[in-house]
């Protein structure tokens, strides 16, 4: 079969993390990873389309709260909620405490238990805030960048989750698909990338603004990284609903992260 090209993976991500109007065109490994390389190219357009509409509410006179929930809003949209449900689901599944077979059914099962429930009180509203204080204390540009940013590190932390020596926790499902899926190497050069993407967004302003929004994104990724590691351990790899929790940790520690200092 023919290597997967750029738009064939660009196809695949957009395809399958967000709900644009984008068809995939082939499922199957070589397209799998280049759609987890391209990940970060559609956690852009979300994060840009998130900052437009922040924006446009300023812009049109609302205040920073309002403008903070719509920023937080379009992402959801955007992907269907698929990736607040994983985060949800994963939550579920971790504070059960059952062995990793019985974990993973309560995380199939179509309803959202007490710990998916506390995780999304905690998470949206921790998102709004960190995007209201953005918004309103250093103004609708850094928020607006902030927004960006922490869409293109959510969807980086799935490439990441993609790589070499991260199993499946199932045989079927997205998270069979794309696991083990983007070799090392290719992740540290994406990683490289769009790390450098960060730090110039933020030399848009200043130099230590070009550091702060480097180390938030490396922040972010850490704190993926934790979440994705003790996955693997309770569950013995990745499912779909790991991969939306990867993302909405890095998204949400993103932006945390930018608020501090």
């Amino acid at each position: 079969m023919k290597t997967a090209g750029p738009v064939t993976g660009i196809r695949f991500a957009f395809g399958t993390l967000t709900v644009l109007p984008v068809r995939v065109s082939r499922w199957d490994r070589d397209a799998a990873r280049a759609g987890m390389l391209w990940a970060p190219l559609a956690g852009l357009v979300v994060g840009l389309c998130a900052a437009a509409l922040g924006g446009l509410l300023l812009t049109l006179g609302s205040g920073p709260l309002l403008a903070a929930v719509a920023s937080t809003a379009v992402p959801a949209v955007l992907t269907r909620g698929l990736h607040l449900d994983g985060l949800a689901d994963t939550a579920d599944g971790l504070g059960s405490g059952k062995p990793a077979e019985d974990a993973l059914r309560i995380m199939k099962q179509s309803d959202i238990g007490p710990f998916g429930v506390i995780t999304l009180v905690l998470v949206l509203p921790a998102q709004i805030a960190a995007l209201f204080e953005l918004y309103g204390e250093e103004g609708w540009a850094r928020g607006a960048v902030a927004a960006a940013l922490a869409g293109v590190v959510a969807r980086l932390a799935l490439t990441l989750a993609s790589r070499t020596g991260i199993p499946a926790a199932r045989p079927e499902g997205l998270g069979a698909a794309v696991a083990e899926s983007v070799p090392l190497r290719s992740v540290a050069a994406i990683t490289l990338a769009v790390l450098a993407a960060c730090a110039g967004a933020g030399a848009l302003f200043d130099g230590w603004t070009a550091v702060r929004h480097a180390l938030a994104a490396v922040v972010a990724l850490a704190a993926a990284q934790l979440l994705l590691r003790h996955c693997v351990r309770r569950f013995g790899g990745v499912t779909g609903d790991v991969f939306g929790a990867v993302a909405e940790t890095a998204g949400t520690a993103a932006l945390v992260a930018l608020t501090l200092g």
